[in-house]
């Protein structure tokens, strides 16, 4: 159903390194609309990143704004932040809502646009929760994991958890199946959170 030729798990981080480069990953349908309209505005080039699975639709399309450069707190929390991009959004919140049941307070911010990378967001939760993950659909080489991980060295260094596919390549599958297979679901993420706040 989804062959490994057609698995992007490293085009977030090529993409980041061409000069002016900007990085769009959004998380619904609202948000890739807006993203669009924001690229055809933008002077300069726009890598625009589109899962193939459809997503939860969670933002509302009257009020959302979408501004490029800056992230979305879904969810506060001070136990830890949670940072998801594109697919990994919605399973984040889910996850956020899961840990609540133990009690375990976690934030979800919604990073849409990976470079130019909303280092003041990034910064204040990790100065907030003292510890990030970051999920997403992509090699934990040089995505988002890298990006926040790099920011938050230079204003309030915290651990930073990444969850994403880790130095291998993909294969063939179902992708609802591949993305548990490569622990890219809700009950990971949890899991995961569980096991960092130990």
């Amino acid at each position: 159903e989804d062959g490994a030729t057609h698995q992007c798990n490293e085009d977030i981080a090529l993409m980041r390194t061409i000069p002016g480069m900007t990085v769009i990953n959004p998380a619904d349908d609202v948000e890739a609309r807006a993203a669009v309209e924001a690229a055809i505005l933008h002077k300069g080039p726009v890598y625009l990143r589109f899962g193939r699975l459809a997503a939860p639709v969670f933002n509302d399309k009257d009020t959302y704004k979408f501004e490029l450069g800056k992230g979305i707190t879904l969810k506060e929390g001070n136990d830890i932040t949670i940072i998801a991009t594109g697919l990994m959004v919605s399973e984040a919140v889910a996850a956020a809502e899961m840990l609540k049941e133990d009690g375990i307070n976690a934030g979800v911010i919604n990073i849409h646009t990976i470079k130019p990378l909303d280092k003041e967001l990034i910064c204040k939760a990790a100065e907030n929760s003292g510890i990030l993950m970051t999920v997403e659909e992509h090699s934990v080489i040089g995505g988002l994991g890298s990006a926040v991980a790099e920011a938050v060295t230079e204003c309030y260094p915290v651990p930073v958890i990444k969850i994403g596919i880790n130095d291998e390549f993909g294969h063939s599958g179902p992708a609802v199946e591949l993305l548990k297979e490569f622990g890219l679901c809700r009950d990971n993420i949890a899991a995961q959170v569980r096991k960092a706040l130990k």
